[in-house]
């Protein structure tokens, strides 16, 4: 048998395999209105058709996709399996250069996607248990090769980072390299992306939804794609935490929800067994998520290296007199300097200095930690209350909207909100594009726009921030004290546990200075109950020994830099959390993951590294 390079080839090649009485049979089944949903052929429309005539007939009706999926239904009622596995393969090797070029060209048509400059992500393999090992770096290419140790079953990465460290980024970097062909060649038939923040939008929670959810195609042969060499798909479940509950919304129903359950199945093994996975998480959720596992390879995902962080500012601003300035105020703090590890704080710098800069603002002072980083930025853009055309948009309104949005998502664990959610918070989605991003849905043949916040560090930290804009200047509430308890709870168990970013942002606000920095900036004044419960806040939270959001990336990258003996490098993809004006076509271009050490690692990796800081070994950066 000669491949067939197309359905319209493969098509023919079935009606031609059929013995004489079969294909009598075939063209009397094509009778079948029921079989064929209402489109079934007369007699007379059959009588005489040669095998090329009949063929050319049903692509007619049905197109070359659907008539073979119509020959695939008559065979299987024939019980002529061989014939149908055969047809099944062909078209599924068709079906997956379709799905590549849909990747290809989803990708390209993302106003943030994955584009034409590079930035190293620093990957170390977290040990597992037992094992005599440091951790060690890993490349992108090496995630799914075989492991040592007995009974080794198919492969589950875990990739953990704290917000903002580049999961996503990375996820759909390699996607985007599989659909090329350049990451994982011949090993995986179809790689699928899942936003674990998206899939609530699935209309039914059953597996064979999804697959056509990320096929974009509700004629995706999907059941052939699970049937046909399983082994051979890869799922990439992004941001597991994003789909987890919250507190009170577990109590309230008990178990998983159908997708929750649904997506359960397939970290359990219970469906496709054999396929690959590969889930990103934050710390938080890795307690629930490690009850789902079997002999998973973890991850840690630790951010820029030193050297992308300077090629991240000269790819983010174009003016030279511009990244000279942003580069030397980041080279004096080492707050700033530090935090530019993180790549999406390091858009949250550049951005707020780009911003100050095309405004003509002086910087009086430098932050002093990442709230202030936040706040800095929120400060900054935020519609000022003196803009012409703004009167009902003011600065008061737009931040108690924001804060409280974020506050009902979190409460809720809700990352995405219609626009009627958005103006009964009193928020207009494209006025505020410096905070929330959108997605367009097809629910049928409507098209819904849902927002989010550009990241879910922003929702964090305007969720923080609500407990201090309330109009009634009530207490802070039960949720703070819920997220004690929970530390207090979780230190008993497990050791020293990461607080949520929320509370972290509000323990930073309860120090005095920062309490003062936010009444300035935001011209609210904290009433004297806040303050107290503020206090008591501080008092609790520092009885605790907790890790801060991001504490785990820079000791890991402190401790291990020196050692490193590689490097990951995304060819070819940009950390851009921003918006742009810019149109993408969608055209076919080349991505690659190499690996590569620069001689200025090499001779770090001879010399002792200082942090004037505290004496630390720490990375300078800039």
């Amino acid at each position: 048998m000669a491949l067939a390079g197309n359905p319209r080839e493969a098509l023919l090649w079935a009606l031609c395999d059929l013995e004489e009485n079969n294909f009598k049979i075939f063209k009397f089944h094509l009778r079948d209105r029921t079989l064929l949903t209402g489109q079934g052929l007369a007699r007379g429309e059959l009588e005489g058709l040669s095998r090329v005539d009949l063929a050319s007939r049903l692509i007619l009706m049905y197109g070359a996709q659907d008539a073979v999926k119509v020959v695939l239904k008559v065979l299987k009622v024939m019980n002529l399996l061989e014939l149908v596995d055969k047809l099944s393969g062909i078209c599924l090797n068709d079906y997956r250069e379709i799905y590549r070029e849909y990747v290809r060209c989803l990708e390209e048509r993302q106003e943030e996607g994955v584009n034409h400059r590079y930035n190293q992500l620093l990957l170390v393999a977290k040990p597992s248990p037992g094992s005599p090992t440091l951790e060690q770096e890993l490349k992108v290419e090496d995630l799914f090769a075989p492991r040592e140790g007995p009974d080794q079953g198919p492969p589950t990465v875990v990739i953990q980072g704290s917000a903002g460290t580049g999961k996503t980024t990375l996820a759909r970097k390699m996607v985007l390299d599989w659909a090329t062909g350049t990451l994982y060649p011949g090993r995986f038939d179809y790689v699928f992306y899942v936003s674990c923040r998206e899939v609530v939008l699935l209309p039914e929670s059953t597996l064979d939804q999804l697959l056509i959810w990320c096929c974009g195609d509700n004629k995706a042969p999907v059941a052939e794609i699970r049937r046909q060499q399983p082994e051979r798909l890869l799922f990439i479940l992004d941001g597991y935490d994003e789909l987890q509950r919250s507190f009170a919304e577990r109590l309230k129903r008990p178990g998983p929800t159908p997708i929750e359950d649904m997506l359960h199945r397939l970290i359990r093994r219970e469906v496709l067994p054999t396929s690959s996975l590969l889930i990103t998480t934050r710390p938080l959720a890795l307690r629930n998520l490690e009850a789902l596992l079997k002999q998973p390879l973890h991850v840690h995902i630790l951010g820029f290296s030193d050297n992308e962080r300077k090629k991240y500012f000269r790819s983010y601003f174009t003016d030279e007199e511009q990244i000279k300035n942003a580069t030397d105020i980041v080279q004096g703090s080492d707050v700033l300097s530090k935090a530019c590890q993180i790549p999406g704080i390091c858009w949250v710098v550049c951005s707020w200095l780009k911003g100050q800069m095309e405004r003509g603002g002086v910087l009086s002072e430098s932050p002093s930690n990442s709230t202030d980083i936040f706040m800095a930025y929120v400060s900054t853009f935020l519609p000022p209350n003196d803009n012409e055309g703004c009167s009902e948009l003011t600065r008061r309104m737009v931040l108690r909207g924001l804060c409280s949005l974020a506050a009902e998502g979190i409460q809720h664990q809700r990352f995405l909100f219609e626009e009627d959610e958005l103006r009964k918070h009193n928020l207009d989605g494209p006025s505020l594009a410096a905070f929330l991003s959108s997605i367009d849905y097809q629910e049928g043949l409507n098209i819904k726009k849902f927002y989010s916040f550009r990241h879910i560090s922003f929702q964090e930290f305007f969720h923080a921030m609500s407990y201090l804009v309330k109009e009634d200047q009530g207490q802070l509430g039960e949720e703070s004290l819920r997220e004690v308890n929970r530390l207090l709870d979780e230190k008993q168990q497990a050791g020293s546990e990461e607080m949520t970013l929320s509370m972290q942002f509000l323990l930073d606000i309860s120090k005095k200075e920062s309490s003062s920095n936010f009444e300035l900036k935001f011209c609210f004044k904290i009433s004297p109950l806040i303050r107290q419960d503020l206090k008591n806040f501080k008092e609790l939270m520092n009885s605790i020994k907790h890790n801060r959001t991001w504490d785990l990336e820079f000791s890991l990258y402190d401790s291990k830099i020196k050692n490193l003996v590689r490097s990951v490098q995304m060819s070819d993809v940009e950390f851009r959390v921003g918006h742009s004006n810019e149109s993408n076509s969608c055209s076919r271009k080349s991505f690659s993951v190499h690996t590569s050490l620069s001689n200025r690692q090499k001779e770090e990796q001879k010399r002792p590294i200082v942090d004037k800081r505290n004496g630390a070994g720490t990375q300078k950066g800039f």
